[in-house]
């Protein structure tokens, strides 16, 4: 295997919170060399996230874990002069840089593409936003919960039923497949540049990942298509298409499309073959006639053992279900674990998340500790040509930390 097919490439994590630093982490995961650029201080306000309340509590900062990984942390004052200086200089000797600072505050501290790009041609500038770069809404700060979840009609679609609230996001859930939109579009342009041999600007942004996440109903609506009312559980059109619950409370989802085949099939692992030719289910137009009946006796039937019970009866059955995972599984979620969806750190024995992508005879970077603030400022300034004097001096200043 090869070092990674990133090593060399020096990318600049301009941003904050998760979706755009962390198309910055897959970067690094594949060998880049990520520079987070953050305030002095306090450093980025995503570091304080599990200090929230209603955040579990740990001795670990592990929203920092898994979007600052394998990275250098450069603390850079940018609303100083001298800031802007040092930053103009990295940006030179970079390939890509990423931000999603809104539009009006990019202008204010000189980091625009139109700024930016004039100081190297090869320039990769990865633009992320809440709701685009245009109109009246491009300076609105956008988190994934509104952004992604809510204004893409998710929030209101995945409702148990129309008289239930609507749903609330967990943290994260929209902006990591944003990031991998970003990483995309990173990925793209990098492979534009290998042919043309110049860089460019790439954007994406909350609101259209999210309506893209919701595309098959959103793109039902924009072709007129006729809605039904969605049906609590109980009285769901399709019974061999939901969820249910086994004897020790936790749930499964059946998930057949194949049904007129696998109807006997899914009897028989169920243990009653008596329903295989009960004249009320026989048919698949029955089935679905009848569905709100045949979920109760599914209740009833799921409801005598426990779902370790019944992934044994399930499995190897060629029937499609699933589990309805928690959290407390993932540690010990075998199945993760032979596909490296779990990783531990370097030198460590925790577990992180990796990111979900491989690509065969290449290797990926065996995940580092995240950096505290300003941890690597000096390397990283020296690596730009400031000598120990003029590092004094921009620390000396509060320019840097």
């Amino acid at each position: 295997m090869d070092d990674g097919i990133f090593k060399g490439l020096k990318v600049l994590d301009c941003a904050s919170f998760i979706a755009a630093p962390a198309a910055a982490t897959v970067l690094s995961d594949f060998g880049a060399d990520v520079i987070k650029i953050e305030p002095p201080g306090a450093g980025d306000p995503y570091r304080n996230l599990p200090n929230l309340p209603g955040y579990p509590r740990s001795e670990h900062n592990y929203a920092w874990m898994i979007e600052s990984r394998n990275k250098r942390s450069l603390a850079l004052d940018l609303a100083k002069p001298e800031g802007k200086e040092v930053l103009r200089r990295l940006v030179a000797g970079a390939d890509v840089f990423i931000t999603n600072f809104p539009p009006q505050v990019r202008a204010r501290l000189g980091i625009a593409y139109a700024d930016l790009a004039p100081l190297n041609a090869r320039l990769i500038y990865a633009s992320f936003t809440g709701y685009g770069e245009r109109g009246e809404e491009a300076n609105k700060p956008g988190f994934d919960s509104n952004a992604w979840w809510a204004r893409s009609g998710m929030m209101d679609l995945v409702r148990a039923d129309e008289d239930t609230t609507p749903a609330r996001s967990v943290a994260g859930m929209g902006d990591h497949p944003c990031a991998m939109a970003l990483y995309g579009a990173i990925v793209t342009a990098l492979y534009k540049r290998e042919r043309s041999g110049k860089g460019s600007e790439v954007k994406s942004n909350l609101m259209a990942n999210g309506v893209w996440s919701s595309s098959v109903l959103a793109q039902a609506k924009l072709v007129g298509a006729q809605f039904q009312p969605r049906m609590p559980r109980e009285r769901a059109l399709n019974a061999v298409a939901n969820h249910y619950r086994c004897r020790d409370g936790r749930w499964l989802i059946l998930s057949l499309l194949n049904e007129e085949k696998q109807w006997p099939t899914l009897t028989r692992c169920l243990g009653r073959e008596d329903l295989t030719d009960d004249p009320r289910f026989a048919t698949k137009p029955d089935r679905h006639a009848r569905s709100v009946e045949l979920i109760a006796i599914f209740d009833e039937i799921f409801a005598t053992r426990d779902l370790a019970d019944w992934r044994k009866a399930l499995d190897g059955s060629g029937l499609v279900f699933g589990v309805v995972g928690i959290l407390d599984d993932i540690p010990n979620d075998q199945q993760m674990i032979d596909n490296d969806v779990l990783v531990p750190f370097e030198n460590n024995t925790i577990m992180t998340i990796n990111s979900p992508i491989w690509v065969e005879g290449s290797a990926k970077t065996r995940p580092r500790l995240p950096p505290a603030l300003g941890e690597h400022s000096d390397d990283v300034l020296r690596g730009a040509g400031y000598d120990d004097a003029a590092i004094r001096a921009l620390r000396t200043s509060g320019t840097v930390g």
